[in-house]
């Protein structure tokens, strides 16, 4: 309770950092509340990564943050898509790779910031593709292009316009056999980019995908975003153009946006303090609701409470708000959409609906966006 309340006021001292010098009292302020901040965030070693969690929280501040808007700001006609091939990327730098996940998360989750120079410009929910250096031993030729989706919005977290930033889970296996993991094994591409430290070039094309963009030509939509681990990346991006910059997209915005995110446990939650800032912020315009699959509470059979779980809780209004023109977008592992789909069909069926021309009916709307991976 009380860290909370004091990282607030640090972070409502913190707005005026985007205009200028804050006052001294202010500042002083804000570095107690950094301090606590760093305190709060648990320090796990680990090499060559400083822990210290992402760059947090933005508030619009005063201004104007539209330098990189279409005229008007919802037209979508000029977004681009392969600006930079694999055969010809473009080469970004790593700005700072930090863990962002306490000691009991399964897994390391790493926030990954890429200077591209502003050469590579892209819109909230796009991805961009990065290759990993070296020879793919079982092709015997350079390895393929791995997408990311972007975490960042088209400002980057610095609002230069020069950055992206990347959400990337560690990709390990453990051998049974061994009773260890075994680095022969390991994702290829998620382990070099939590390896890479500042300064180090890193290939990149893109920027891909139109499926998740948001129709920011209505104001008053309403976004239902569900996320499994690092499928949080676009949500924070969305969040973040939502609540956290000037932009006109900010500034018009009167509808609700609705995050669900699944993951094991506190420990794993990921970009939750700028989250709890944005909810707090905007209470009317904002809902956060978490699945903690290994920490409970328990789903209404008293099974492990996953994604779909969480999400079918509140059927009855996601129905009505899709019903209303809701967006809804779903990111994270493959796996999740088995579990998603059965859970929808299950309340089609109790509520009379015909599952298939209901999705039929969302999709040919544009109201069903799906990036799984």
């Amino acid at each position: 309770g009380m860290l909370r309340v004091v990282l607030l006021v640090g972070l409502l001292a913190g707005t005026s950092a985007f205009t200028g010098p804050a006052p001294m009292g202010l500042r002083a302020g804000r570095n107690a509340a950094l301090k606590l901040n760093m305190a709060a965030i648990p320090k796990v070693p680990f090499d060559g990564v400083s822990v210290t969690g992402p760059s947090g929280a933005t508030l619009p501040g005063d201004g104007d943050l539209d330098f990189l808007e279409a005229k008007p700001y919802y037209d979508q006609s000029g977004v681009t898509v392969n600006v930079a091939k694999a055969k010809n990327p473009l080469i970004g730098k790593i700005v700072s790779v930090q863990r962002m996940v306490g000691p009991n998360a399964p897994g390391e989750t790493c926030n990954i910031v890429i200077d591209h120079a502003g050469k590579l410009p892209y819109w909230e929910g796009q991805s961009y593709g990065v290759l990993p250096p070296g020879i793919d031993p079982k092709k015997n030729k350079p390895y393929g292009v791995r997408l990311y989706s972007i975490a960042s919005t088209r400002y980057g977290d610095d609002k230069t316009g020069k950055t992206a930033t990347l959400c990337v889970r560690r990709a390990t296996y453990w051998d049974p056999e061994m009773g260890k993991e075994d680095p022969a094994k390991k994702g290829v591409c998620s382990n070099y980019l939590c390896d890479a430290k500042p300064g180090d070039e890193v290939k990149m094309t893109g920027p891909s995908g139109k499926v998740m963009l948001m129709p920011e030509s209505d104001p008053g939509v309403t976004y239902i975003m569900v996320a499994t681990g690092t499928g949080i990346a676009p949500f924070r991006g969305f969040l973040r153009r939502l609540f956290g910059e000037a932009t006109p997209a900010q500034k018009n915005f009167q509808g609700l946006a609705w995050l669900f995110l699944g993951v094991a446990n506190k420990d794993a939650l990921l970009y939750d303090e700028e989250f709890q800032v944005y909810l707090r912020q905007n209470p009317d315009k904002m809902r956060l609701d978490y699945a903690l699959s290994r920490e409970g509470p328990a789903n209404k059979k008293g099974g492990k409470m996953y994604i779909q779980d969480k999400v079918e809780e509140y059927s009855d209004e996601v129905f009505d708000a899709l019903d209303k023109g809701a967006h809804i977008y779903f990111c994270g592992l493959k796996g999740m959409m088995p579990g998603i789909q059965g859970m929808l069909e299950d309340v089609c069926k109790q509520k009379g609906i015909d599952y298939a021309k209901y999705m039929e009916k969302l999709k040919k709307a544009g109201q069903w966006h799906v990036e799984v991976y």
